[in-house]
């Protein structure tokens, strides 16, 4: 057994010095998303040296830092936040969650005619919370690594990208404090560039923000559920097949019990701040070494041939979820 977790030393190094050099590239040097930076490093190595075999048994862990990752990811969820602030706000968040997913679902199938597990990923990142969504829905749905990694630079470029148009948009139309916040927390991807956006703006947009955001997040295990219970229940050729529990459990993504689980202890008051920014902390660094891992398995052949569809459908929901969202926070709170 010693010389069985030995052989994955060397490459769960090899992951663990990309994360580092992608840290610091993106704090001294690229100023990007450390996330993207990792998976373009890991995108070099895997598409010029390729992965050294003495490294691909420890390599092939990303998926272990992944879901691990989710599961701390839960001490972050704070579900009595969003009760707090009334049920306009409860119906806004959940009637755009529904709407934005399947929106994504339907234009990325019957439209663009994407893979439909890469559709699934661009669902749930762009309507719960960009990453961490794609990673948390990517076990129950068994999706390939260059599909969990395209789908996640999509997201980054969007979260890129609406950082610095929504303060600007917001303005230009002189949006009031609160409205401008349940825009960006209902209708941009992930939580940090929602926050920095709000907070950008003016502290209570920052503040309202933030808790719709939170919002969105908290559904986070109820869409992996529920993903993963459509794809247990289907063959790879797409049709539907009637499973026995055993089945459904052994496709079922385990860490998404933890997941649960962490958010009811956080929900609970169970952890301090200081037990919360350490966890924090943690799963941050576990995303950074996975996608190393994620960008070395991606074939840019076969990323060629998917070409610009799946950022067309993004930008396809980005649009029109923006629109209708930033007129219904104007009836509820302008």
């Amino acid at each position: 057994m010693i010389r069985r977790y030995s052989r994955l030393l060397p490459g769960i190094g090899l992951l663990v010095a990309g994360a580092g050099l992608a840290r610091g590239l993106s704090a001294t040097v690229l100023g990007l998303n450390e996330l993207l930076v990792a998976v373009g490093l890991g995108m070099v190595v895997g598409n010029t040296v390729g992965v050294p075999e003495w490294a691909s048994n420890g390599v092939d862990t990303q998926k272990l830092w992944l879901e691990t990752g989710i599961v701390l990811m839960g001490a972050r969820i704070a579900i009595g936040q969003l009760f707090a602030v009334g049920v306009e706000l409860l119906a806004l968040v959940v009637g755009f969650l529904i709407f934005s997913l399947l929106f994504v679902e339907m234009i990325a199938r019957n439209v663009f005619r994407i893979n439909e597990r890469l559709g699934s990923l661009l669902a749930a990142g762009y309507s719960i919370c960009g990453v961490s969504a794609i990673v948390a829905v990517s076990g129950g749905i068994k999706a390939k690594s260059e599909q969990i990694a395209y789908a996640v630079a999509t997201i980054l470029l969007f979260d890129a990208v609406t950082l610095a148009v929504y303060p600007v948009v917001g303005r230009v139309l002189a949006l009031p404090d609160i409205v401008f916040g349940t825009w960006a927390g209902v209708s941009m991807v992930s939580t940090g560039p929602v926050v920095a956006a709000g907070f950008a703006y003016s502290p209570q947009a920052g503040e309202w923000a933030t808790v719709t955001k939170l919002g969105r997040n908290i559904f986070i295990g109820v869409v992996a559920v529920l993903y993963a219970i459509y794809y247990a229940r289907r063959h790879d050729d797409g049709q539907a097949d009637g499973v026995s529990w055993r089945y459904f459990w052994a496709q079922f993504p385990k860490f998404v019990v933890g997941f649960v689980l962490m958010a009811t202890i956080a929900s609970l008051g169970w952890l301090s701040s200081t037990d919360v920014a350490l966890l924090e902390s943690a799963y941050q660094g576990l995303f950074l070494v996975a996608f190393v891992g994620l960008g070395m398995e991606i074939d840019l052949r076969e990323m060629r041939s998917t070409g610009i569809r799946p950022v067309v459908v993004v930008l396809s929901a980005l649009l029109v979820v923006s629109v209708l969202s930033l007129v219904s926070s104007f009836v509820l709170f302008g």
